[in-house]
């Protein structure tokens, strides 16, 4: 087991400096706005000048039942990759959660995805912790979607479109509740 997760510390590393290459040329940045409750940016955020395809991965939900981004095409997505073991997703947990109590709806859905190796249990445990009663718990335990989505890290937050497109991601944690992040949301959602 100790050799999986140094294999997969390496694979991250590795494909950080990969990452920064297939950033280049496209990397469009949201308005460098403060967030009002905490300074924090989101100058980082990379928009992508066309929303680009999502490479298909299964994960689970809490119960067990196999799932797919293409079950949400139709609706915005922010898809926040997480692990119980990374503080800056311990902090950003309660903001995510506010955001989707605040903009939750048949349109719009924060999907909060553990890459924890520990699986169901030990991510349920710390959404609880982190006070984020209002996600639903989604796990990926053999930590595919940072493969898939070439994730150098976590937490990776993506924003996905109706169709099922990339937007844009962030890699580091965020004020997700800010109105700035409120007013991407809503940019997204008036794309019909």
């Amino acid at each position: 087991m100790k050799n999986k997760g140094l294999l997969l510390l390496l694979a991250l590393l590795a494909g950080s400096g990969g990452l920064y290459f297939y950033q280049q040329g496209e990397r469009k940045v949201l308005g460098a706005e403060k967030s009002q409750s905490n300074g924090s940016t989101l100058a980082a955020f990379i928009r992508h000048p066309t929303p680009k395809d999502i490479p298909a991965f299964n994960f689970a939900d809490g119960a067990g039942a196999t799932r797919n981004l293409s079950q949400w095409k139709g609706k915005v997505v922010l898809l926040n990759l997480w692990a119980t073991w990374c503080a800056p997703c311990r902090k950003e947990m309660p903001e995510l959660s506010k955001l989707q109590k605040l903009m939750g709806s048949a349109d719009f859905e924060v999907v909060a995805l553990s890459e924890d190796l520990k699986g169901v249990e030990a991510s349920s445990a710390f959404l609880k912790e982190a006070g984020a009663e209002n996600l639903a718990l989604y796990v990926d335990p053999k930590s595919v979607a940072l493969a898939a989505l070439q994730s150098p890290g976590l937490p990776t937050t993506l924003l996905i479109g109706r169709d099922g497109k990339e937007i844009g991601r962030l890699l580091g944690p965020a004020d997700w509740a800010a109105p700035v992040v409120q007013e991407m949301i809503k940019t997204a959602l008036a794309v019909k």
